[in-house]
């Protein structure tokens, strides 16, 4: 165990959360989230969650739907910049601002191998202390020196136990011991912390103190590279203790947290000085000496005076960039390089190739043709492909009744639904098509971009329709070189437990090498595309291709400093 201190002088810097609309068919799921209720005890509000960064929002318009950041800062001018251990697209800072927020635009990397596993684990930091010891601060100082993308705060307050009505009106009389483990339920906060370390999709509950109850709607929370988990108990289970790769004790003076929790229940909640000595002198003071004060055992650093113990936080900050520097991975080279000469899988279907598909692909193919052709003939296409790939969704039999009094025996879907994913910019040209075979199908969109510097795949923006467990997904590209974007789309999926077998990934031209790494990794996945190319260039481009499908569509030219994620994706 480490103890690190030092005094200095610095306001705190936490950033409020804008409120995000509320979407009842649409689930946005947040890169990053954080907690901004108090340390550590109810409130008389529910928890708002807020993002601190990242392409990852909702709303109708992707960019009102984007996230806050907290803007990026040195905790102190003596802390040297660091090496970034995720990558960028451009040198410049990667911040988008508005008159309201600012938005921080770096995707996340690959979490995953070239076989489709989760290959590495989100970085979680356990942050305990007692009551108004500043464990918040603490937090946001860590996310604002660490100026790394997707990171979650998640707080213990999010997980306590829904009251019975004698517990309430105990609450009530301020008679309930909410700092007491059996006030948690560690069960779920343990199933929710190793699911999220996995790079799955959870579910958060929002725990109303008005109510001491669980709100109907949970927060959905997916792809962090970093998780900070701060509560009160943080270190006070087993089986919480072994998911936190990294655990801080914060320790503040009691007479500071006591004056602390006094003005901030007396000027944010309303009530009496005499009710809040009562209250901790019965149920906080003894939790503390009883249950988390013996927890500082476990910690690997201490942190006195909290968010102002600069040199502490520095520590906290080199070891979380040297431990994510170790689990960086590469996946466009080695899918370049890998099934070479390998037969087409049998998941792949490509569509017929008549002379009608045949002459639409002369056109679009030709570097030639004008704009207003090449989105015509593309658009054809795109229905063609779209009935073709609903021939492979299963049907079961189905009889019904003709105007004549007749019975005809047909097909229907056999399955809940079907929706639509686009792997955006391009992929979004194919959503048309889809929906004017499929009504009143529910739509998402994942943005994923490459790196220039890197040359990997990077996740900028995601949102999707709730519940996709029973659905079939038809994911969208225009085109797909070396699989690298779709690989990544089809893991976004499987992370949001969609299953394998029910993905469709369709395009309007594949090269081999993609078919054969989409199809390596995940054999269910269903490939179906109008044509194959043989080669790719050391661009990664197919050959010989369509050029850059993305460009063409909508008439625009690929500024120098940004690389396509697949070779129709762009910006």
């Amino acid at each position: 165990m480490e103890t690190a201190s030092c005094s200095s002088s610095s306001s705190d810097s936490t950033v409020k959360p804008a409120e995000q609309p509320p979407d009842e068919d649409v689930e946005a799921d947040k890169s990053m989230l954080r907690s901004d209720s108090a340390q550590s005890g109810p409130s008389n509000k529910a928890l708002p969650f807020g993002d601190l960064t990242n392409h990852s929002g909702s709303g109708d318009d992707s960019l009102d739907g984007l996230p806050n950041c907290a803007p990026r800062c040195p905790l102190t001018p003596s802390l040297s910049p660091r090496k970034r251990t995720t990558s960028q697209s451009k040198s410049e800072p990667p911040l988008l601002r508005t008159n309201k927020r600012t938005i921080y635009t770096a995707g996340r990397p690959p979490w995953y191998n070239v076989t489709g596993t989760t290959f590495k684990e989100a970085f979680v930091i356990g942050l305990c202390g007692g009551s108004a010891s500043g464990k918040t601060t603490v937090a946001n100082k860590i996310i604002e020196a660490l100026d790394v993308p997707w990171v979650v705060l998640l707080s213990m307050d999010s997980f306590y136990k829904v009251l019975n009505k004698e517990e309430q009106e105990l609450a009530a009389k301020n008679e309930y011991n909410f700092d007491h483990p059996d006030a948690f339920d560690f069960e779920l906060l343990v199933t929710v912390l190793r699911k999220l370390k996995k790079g799955k999709s959870i579910k958060v509950p929002v725990y109303d103190f008005t109510s001491h109850g669980r709100r109907k709607e949970w927060k959905t929370v997916y792809g962090a590279n970093v998780v900070i988990f701060e509560g009160i108990l943080a270190f006070a289970n087993k089986e919480l203790l072994k998911l936190l790769d990294m655990k801080v004790f914060v320790d503040t003076d009691s007479d500071i947290r006591l004056i602390r929790r006094l003005k901030r229940d007396i000027s944010l909640r309303g009530r009496d000085i005499s009710g809040i000595i009562k209250q901790y002198n019965k149920f906080v003071k003894p939790a503390f000496e009883q249950y988390i004060e013996p927890t500082v055992q476990a910690a690997d650093i201490v942190v006195p005076r909290g968010g102002e113990n600069f040199v502490a936080l520095d520590l906290i900050v080199q070891h979380v960039h040297s431990q994510l520097e170790k689990r960086e991975i590469t996946v466009r080279s080695a899918l370049a390089s890998a099934h070479q000469g390998q037969p087409l899988p049998t998941t792949l279907s490509v569509m017929e190739s008549t002379p009608q598909v045949r002459g639409m692909h002369t056109i679009i193919r030709n570097k030639e043709t004008n704009r207003d052709e090449f989105i015509f003939y593309s658009k054809r296409l795109m229905r063609l492909l779209i009935e073709h790939a609903l021939s492979f969704l299963p049907l079961k039999p189905v009889s019904v009744e003709t105007p004549q009094g007749g019975t005809y025996e047909g097909k229907r879907l056999s399955g809940k639904r079907i929706t639509g994913v686009s792997i955006l910019r391009a992929g979004e040209t194919m959503e048309q098509a889809l929906m004017a075979v499929c009504k009143d199908i529910r739509l998402g969109k994942i943005l994923i971009q490459t790196n220039h510097d890197t040359g990997e795949p990077e996740l900028h923006y995601l949102r999707l329709p709730k519940d996709l467990t029973e659905d079939y997904v038809i994911l969208m590209d225009s085109t797909v070189s070396t699989g690298a974007a779709a690989l990544m789309a089809v893991r976004v999926l499987l992370d949001h437990d969609v299953a394998e077998d029910k993905i469709f990934l369709i395009s309007l031209l594949m090269a081999e090498m993609g078919v054969h790494s989409v199809a390596y990794a995940f054999p269910k996945v269903r490939i179906i595309t109008t044509a194959v190319d043989k080669e790719v260039n050391d661009q990664f481009h197919i050959i010989p291709g369509i050029g850059n499908f993305g460009d063409r569509y909508f008439g625009t030219d690929a500024p120098s400093d940004w690389c396509e994620s697949d070779d129709g994706m762009d910006f």
